[in-house]
């Protein structure tokens, strides 16, 4: 069966960055909805297209395909007290937005004696990044995964 829209799609994948070095080994497979369903990213989802169970890609993902680009605007400095006091360096959160947009989540980079360091950033923001994949397996989507838009684990669903 090839790769098409209301597909899952089961992928044995790894990321790196573009000197080899390892960003995420793909320790389990990734298994989405292929089709405009956002389980993955779209450039990956293009070149997947068409594409029968046992062959083999590569995609160069430039940040505007993966997680952007850095922003300097979405590192502030807060004042300690709005912390609990046992936090670390690398420690997320999520702070909630003011203007109704999705709330954003932060990593904690920095801690002085009255001031913490906030970074918004996803970590790998303004990293070019490269996928490479096999693809594992590819059946049709049920209808019930359609309508919920990702993929239902096999023996049942989680309620969400």
């Amino acid at each position: 069966m090839q790769i098409a829209k209301n597909t899952i799609v089961t992928l044995k994948y790894r990321v790196t960055d573009l000197e080899g070095n390892a960003v995420d080994e793909g320790a389990q497979p990734l298994v989405y909805l292929h089709g405009g369903y956002g389980g993955i990213f779209d450039r990956i989802e293009e070149v997947l297209q068409g594409k029968d169970e046992g062959d083999a890609i590569e995609v160069q993902l430039e940040p505007d395909d993966a997680f952007g680009e850095y922003d300097a605007e979405l590192v502030v400095i807060e004042p300690r007290g709005l912390f609990p006091d046992n936090i670390e360096v690398g420690m997320q959160f999520e702070r909630a937005s003011d203007d109704g947009e999705e709330d954003a989540l932060y990593t904690i980079t920095d801690i002085a004696e009255d001031k913490v360091v906030v970074d918004g950033n996803h970590p790998l923001a303004g990293l070019s990044l490269v996928f490479a994949c096999t693809v594992e397996g590819v059946r049709a989507a049920s209808g019930e995964e359609i309508s919920h838009g990702h993929v239902h684990e096999p023996g049942g669903h989680h309620h969400h």
